[in-house]
């Protein structure tokens, strides 16, 4: 469902894009503006896995560290190749995976949530981590990124050329304003989505939900403690939201509620999640 829903609302970006490309700037408009939305993500998709390890001044775990082996061990369990393992000090509580694809992926834990999490937690995180790695979520997000950027950019352009004698100033100025907006809303329903089907499959791969669930509680408990100074850009790489989100920011979050995400880890030990 959770793949179902991804391909949905991308087919939903997609048709956006189109129709406002040929309200705003024909096919020709349209297909400028998404060449260089494209130019600009497919270098962030190659190159923002250096970028981000290097902003949050990660450094590399020792080969026998529990963070290490905890990798070693759910990779193996996943099938998946082992990732590059990075420890950032910091004492906020979280994780997050990198990466272009599984040959190329990034998996670093902030020394808070090593230690507040037991062994069982541990590898609840690293399985969901390991799961964004294995269902290439990067390559999704981006896909959503040089779509949604493209519909800005053309948005733009509506304002540009509302004043031309065959358009209308109060069709642009529409455009301009509700165009961006829906389009960032679905590619943030894209991410949530993304959460819940990484947390699917990483309690699949360590065959049981409870460790993440109870990881998330910790997790939730101890964000509203300590915050993280998180780059807005970055917050939705991370396994629990870096930033609050109170009110219509809920929104605009790029994770869906704990609350949500916990009960649907509770109700597949139950069997209610398929």
């Amino acid at each position: 469902m959770n793949n179902m829903k991804t391909v949905f609302l991308l087919v939903l970006l997609t048709v956006a894009l189109v129709i406002v490309g040929e309200l705003v700037g024909g096919t020709q408009g349209m297909m400028f503006f998404f060449i260089l939305a494209l130019m600009f993500n497919v270098g962030s998709y190659w190159f923002s896995d250096k970028i981000v390890l290097r902003m949050y001044r990660a450094r590399p775990a020792p080969g026998n560290s529990r963070l290490t082996e905890t990798v070693r061990l759910v990779s193996q369990m996943a099938g998946l190749p082992m990732p590059k393992v990075l420890i950032i000090d910091k004492p906020h509580a979280n994780a997050f995976a990198t990466g272009r694809n599984p040959d190329h992926a990034a998996l670093a834990a902030t020394t808070g949530l090593l230690d507040l999490l037991d062994n069982q937690e541990l590898e609840g995180v690293v399985a969901h981590e390991l799961a964004h790695i294995g269902n290439r979520d990067i390559l999704i997000g981006t896909v959503a990124a040089v779509i949604a950027g493209t519909i800005t950019l053309v948005s733009r352009l509506a304002w540009f050329t509302s004043g031309d004698d065959d358009n209308n100033p109060y069709l642009g100025l529409l455009v301009m304003i509700t165009a961006p907006i829906a389009a960032v809303l679905i590619q943030m329903a894209i991410s949530r989505s993304r959460e819940f089907a990484a947390d699917q499959t990483g309690a699949g791969y360590v065959h049981s939900p409870n460790g993440l669930a109870s990881a998330l509680q910790k997790l939730h408990i101890s964000s509203q403690k300590i915050r993280l100074n998180a780059n807005p850009a970055t917050a939705h790489m991370f396994i629990v939201n870096p930033l609050s989100a109170r009110g219509m920011a809920k929104l605009f979050s790029t994770h869906p509620p704990l609350e949500e995400r916990i009960a649907r880890l509770k109700a597949m030990t139950r069997g209610a999640v398929s």
